[in-house]
């Protein structure tokens, strides 16, 4: 699907979406609790992957591009002592495992491979998990909804420093309301087993997504519907959008490519850094921003964890590919209304990953 885009701004107001990554998190405790997941919005492909991998009966889990999917349900799938195969799509089959495979082959797991397509037989057993706090947040999330259900007690022990805090805080939020009791240490968390999830007193429904709204904030629309309490990390866009200078990718890694935009669209010159885990996302993000930006007119310097970007008055437009990522390509119809030509997005579809009515809305608000 290709998608131009004129000069423009957009007005009006769109009420946030809900939270992908809340969603996540809701649907795998429902489903842990018994609860019908169902009754839970399905708003993206991510999520339709989640709800189908928990309702197959087949023994195979296909989490299509989603890895949040299979990172959280591996060790969810060996804590219950399932057997099963996790199939994947697009760059997920090379998206890093190994970590994760790690752990639970040393407790008490059988695993086929590191990489897509995975089978997993036996039974986790409790104990002390060590791993870095750099690599990724989700191999944390997925220990810490599994191990809770485990009859013996586990300790997970971050061996550097947590990158993504924010995600694993949504994890010990929605934990706590099925009733899951985790308790912090200087080093990570002691996680009490034999528990069991509870449905919650409280509406499952999910947080509006800060994620998503950056695109739209990003362009100048108000917005409906956000928490400011949030422990979404990217909730921080709102601080970002006024002080632009400097970013560091650590905790925020999914805003860097509207950010790209931003910074390429503002005069000065602007670094973010502390983004190299964005190599192994759905595309590899520094590549594709800096080869998509210099391809419209911008001034673009990749990084080996970075880039670094002196902004113009304005983009003069061009061609650009969506990598098959969604972000990119949301980012750059942003860029296309601050262009001074036309811009034209290549693969344009992939946005439907995480907001399938993109373009529709885009197009409903845009003058």
């Amino acid at each position: 699907m290709t998608v131009t885009l004129r000069p423009g701004r957009l007005t009006g107001e769109i009420a946030a979406m809900p939270s992908k990554s809340d969603l996540h998190r809701l649907m795998i405790g429902a489903w842990l609790a018994g609860i019908d997941i169902d009754q839970l919005p399905v708003i993206s492909e991510d999520i339709e992957a989640t709800r189908d991998c928990l309702l197959t009966e087949n023994g195979v889990l296909n989490c299509r591009e989603s890895g949040s999917t299979l990172r959280f349900l591996l060790p969810v799938m060996a804590a219950l002592g399932k057997s099963v195969t996790f199939t994947g799509e697009g760059r997920l089959p090379e998206r890093p495992m190994q970590p994760l495979i790690d752990l639970l082959r040393a407790h008490g797991c059988e695993v086929s491979d590191a990489q897509l397509p995975i089978t997993i037989s036996g039974q986790l057993k409790p104990g002390q998990y060590e791993l870095p706090g750099d690599v990724s947040s989700q191999y944390i999330t997925g220990l810490l909804f599994s191990l809770p259900l485990l009859r013996g007690n586990s300790e997970i022990v971050l061996i550097s420093p947590l990158e993504s805090a924010g995600y694993v805080e949504m994890t010990l939020r929605t934990l706590s309301r099925f009733g899951i009791v985790v308790q912090s240490t200087p080093t990570g968390w002691h996680i009490p087993g034999g528990q069991n999830y509870q449905p919650p007193a409280l509406p499952l429904t999910p947080e509006g997504d800060w994620s998503n709204a950056a695109f739209w904030l990003a362009a100048g629309v108000r917005m409906t519907g956000l928490d400011e309490s949030s422990a979404q990390p990217d909730r921080v866009i709102a601080q970002l959008l006024k002080n632009h200078a400097e970013m560091d990718a650590s905790q925020c890694p999914d805003l860097v490519p509207i950010m790209a935009v931003v910074m390429a669209t503002r005069l000065g010159e602007s670094r973010i850094f502390n983004a190299a885990r964005l190599r192994i996302k759905e595309s590899d993000r520094l590549a594709a921003m800096a080869q998509n930006l210099n391809a419209i007119g911008a001034d673009v310097t990749e990084l080996p964890d970075g880039l670094i970007i002196r902004g113009k008055d304005a983009l003069r437009g061009g061609e650009v590919q969506s990598f098959g990522d969604h972000r990119i390509a949301m980012a750059f119809a942003v860029a296309g209304l601050a262009a001074e030509g036309e811009t034209v997005i290549e693969g344009a579809e992939a946005a439907s990953v995480s907001f399938p009515e993109f373009w529709d809305t885009l197009a409903g608000i845009s003058k």
